[in-house]
């Protein structure tokens, strides 16, 4: 058995693998609901608009920021009603990232989970707005339950808006822009991707976090410490893995445009470190993880495998 190997068992009980493909294919099917049910209130005739944000957020996707979210939560004892409009909303602002991102004034890409990106199919024109509603749309999905606490709605709003703003998505996706045909250091690298990438990651986990305070407050600030570093280590593993896959897979196995980065002149892992230590750096980061689990307070460490299976599906995945 390899090292990685005995280091997943270690975080995980023995049926912790087939118990985890049953739980996420359940929790994956539930977000695709939950974001069906929130974009197919806008799928009226004539209506371009729903059209688009359905086509963006409901019809494929790892649902990973979801996960996060039923995760940590379940791992502290949340309530299911709260992680369910935290799971949804991470989804739609996601899918909303996405479209942003693939507009010919950011990536300019044209793939995307293997189908036409947003713009492609609808024009550019659409595609803004749709990314604008899916944001705005996840921030009612938070607020539209009536027995969720004030104080949690608020709470939730803050993390996804923070994590999407001028310090998590959009500022980096700046700084993104700014590095493109520059030769950066590692540590502006992260700083970069730790915002672009792994701050919605890191809001999917905290978000989780927070809907358990509002029945484990003790347990939920006895593991907060641990859990954020684990959602950093595995937000950025999350990109290294991105950068690694993007040089050495096709665009029909990515399901998007294969070697984007290197045509672009971005600011990437591989293009700093190589492939292969790239690779090892993102095993670095899932080792770092999986210790912030071992880390927490029980009951919490007893039920964290299956975040210690996320953070290796995101390390393992190959699109």
């Amino acid at each position: 058995m390899s090292a990685h190997a005995k280091t997943i068992e270690a975080a995980s009980p023995p049926d912790a693998g087939a118990d985890f493909e049953a739980w996420a294919a359940r929790r994956a099917e539930r977000a695709r609901a939950l974001v069906e049910r929130h974009t197919g209130a806008w799928l009226t005739p004539g209506s371009p608009l729903g059209e688009a944000m359905h086509y963006a957020a409901a019809l494929g996707g790892k649902r990973m920021r979801p996960l996060l979210v039923w995760a940590a939560g379940e791992c502290l004892g949340a309530d299911e009603a709260a992680l369910d409009a935290a799971a949804c909303a991470t989804e739609l602002v996601h899918a909303y990232s996405l479209v942003h991102d693939d507009l010919p004034c950011m990536d300019n890409d044209v793939l995307r989970r293997g189908q036409p990106t947003v713009h492609v199919r609808f024009g550019e024109a659409m595609a803004l707005l749709a990314g604008d509603a899916l944001q705005t749309r996840a921030f009612e999905v938070l607020t539209a339950d009536a027995a969720l606490a004030p104080a949690l709605q608020a709470r939730l709003c803050g993390l996804l808006a923070g994590a999407a703003g001028a310090l998590g998505m959009a500022g980096g996706q700046a700084l993104d822009l700014g590095a493109t045909g520059r030769r950066v250091d590692l540590q502006v690298l992260r700083d970069m991707h730790a915002r672009k990438t792994g701050a919605l990651l890191r809001a999917s986990v905290m978000m989780g976090v927070a809907c358990a305070a509002e029945r484990e407050p003790a347990l939920a600030a006895a593991c907060e410490g641990a859990l954020r570093r684990y959602a950093d280590d595995v937000g950025l593993a999350f990109q290294v893995v991105d950068d690694v896959l993007d040089a050495s897979m096709d665009s029909a196995t990515l399901g998007k445009t294969a070697g984007k980065d290197a045509e672009q002149g971005k600011a990437t892992f591989v293009g700093l470190l190589g492939v292969e230590p790239a690779r090892d750096y993102a095993q670095r980061l899932l080792e770092q993880a999986l210790q912030a689990l071992r880390e927490l307070p029980q009951p919490a460490r007893e039920r964290s495998a299956r975040l210690a299976e996320l953070a290796q599906r995101v390390v393992a995945r190959s699109h």
